[in-house]
Order: structure tokens, then sequence, then C-alpha cells
């Protein structure tokens, strides 16, 4: 392979590097209102939550969740305060007293 191969070859890999890296949307730069809406429109979806914290939210309706788990109330931060969305959870098991 020549110079000018490897160098377009190492460039293609530095431009795919960094959009994978800006490919999950963060909820600290946006409105609950948009998180909301992002995650209806998605049915389920990754989101950033700080600087390396992400998780999977999922629509409230739906199959969106594996079986046994269901999904539960989460707050996340976002730009106009804390926004409460749906997460995927084991639920606790009945315990008869």
């Amino acid at each position: 392979m020549t110079i000018r191969g490897t160098m377009l070859c190492a460039a293609a890999i530095v431009i795919a590097a960094t959009n994978f890296a800006n490919a999950r949307p963060d909820t600290r730069k946006m409105t609950c209102a948009q998180t909301q809406a992002l995650i209806q429109s998605q049915h389920a979806t990754v989101l950033s939550t700080g600087l390396n914290t992400y998780d999977r939210y999922v629509r409230h309706f739906g199959n969106d969740c594996d079986a046994p788990y269901v999904p539960m109330v989460d707050y996340v931060p976002t730009g106009d305060g804390q926004c409460m969305v749906y997460r995927c959870e084991q639920p606790a098991p009945m315990v008869p007293f």
C-alpha cells in the first residue's frame, strides 16, 4: 500500500472514531421534552447522562424490555432540570410476610 493510501485509510479511521464517540445523545444538552420525544420516537435508545455515564432508556409501553425486565421510573439530568424516563429493571420479588 502506498503512503497516500495509508494516510487516506488512517484519516477514515479517525473520522469514523470521532463520529462514533458523538453518536450517543447527551441528556444534559437537551430539554426534558426533547429527551422524552427522542425515547418515544426510537422506542429505546442509549443516552449519555454524565461525563462517563450512560444507560438504555425505553418507552413506558410496548415490549422494549426483555423478560423478566420491565420499564421502571428513573430520572436523568437535562438542561432544564431532572426528567422522568423509563429504564429496564428486574422487578423486586414479592415476599409474603
